[in-house]
């Protein structure tokens, strides 16, 4: 008998930063980028699981960035906000091109282009075997899109969040700045917050803590990584319980 591959988890959060949307370049969407995220998301779609998204939108605006500019605060985040929108919009064109269900729904009402974010609904189409991709971030200013992650993961009782990342997981220090720095294969929640390890914001970390959603922080550029981490293979940093 062949073994069917199956997934570890039936429920995730991906997170997918917005810099990956831009590939090479320093800003804005590059289309082969978007289309090769989509392929690996389709991958991993095969597995069964239900697929939730969250994008960021860095490759567009950063709104903390343009507070410290002079931006007020509230403003910059709001415009961070729509572009999320921008990316969840251009994600959800290419994974349909490749015949993968996808809907958009978003904290700040858009109805022109994706549906507003509504938990039950949310839920619905990932039992019909759609990809669900939540833009807008929390639809809160001073609330990073990794929070935004953690919030959703706990509202459609996720088993895990996949954080796909552009380096293999979670360091002692930046890899990219010291190569003497030490990849974990494991930590807690604690670890994470204590140490002020760079996975994701403090607010973000104790969200998934206090509802015990594990962590999963993989490379993204490794062809196959979100199948291989939703499938449960030793990939990246497992952050939970301890």
């Amino acid at each position: 008998m062949i073994a069917v591959e199956m997934p570890k988890y039936t429920r995730v959060v991906l997170k997918l930063s917005g810099e990956a949307f831009a590939g090479d370049q320093r800003a804005g969407v590059d289309f082969d980028s978007v289309k090769w995220i989509a392929q690996q998301v389709a991958d991993a779609y095969t597995l069964g699981a239900e697929m939730a998204i969250v994008v960021g939108g860095g490759n567009i605006w950063r709104g903390a960035e343009a507070s410290r500019r002079g931006m007020d605060r509230t403003t910059a985040d709001y415009a961070g906000m729509l572009a999320t929108v921008i990316n969840s919009v251009v994600l959800q064109d290419a994974l349909e091109d490749i015949d993968i269900p996808t809907r958009v729904l978003t904290a700040i009402e858009i109805r022109a282009i994706a549906e507003p974010h509504i938990r039950r609904r949310a839920m619905r189409h990932m039992e019909k075997g759609r990809v669900v991709i939540f833009g807008a971030g929390t639809g809160n200013p001073f609330f990073s899109t990794d929070t935004a992650a953690a919030l959703r993961a706990a509202e459609i009782e996720a088993d895990a969040i996949l954080m796909a990342k552009r380096v293999d997981g979670v360091y002692d220090c930046d890899p990219r700045k010291n190569p003497d720095a030490t990849l974990f294969d494991k930590l807690s929640f604690i670890d994470v917050i204590n140490r002020g390890l760079a996975v994701m914001d403090s607010t973000a970390a104790s969200l998934c803590m206090d509802n015990d959603i594990p962590i999963v922080v993989f490379n993204l550029l490794r062809d196959g990584n979100i199948r291989r981490a939703l499938a449960g293979e030793p990939v990246g940093t497992y952050i939970g319980r301890d």
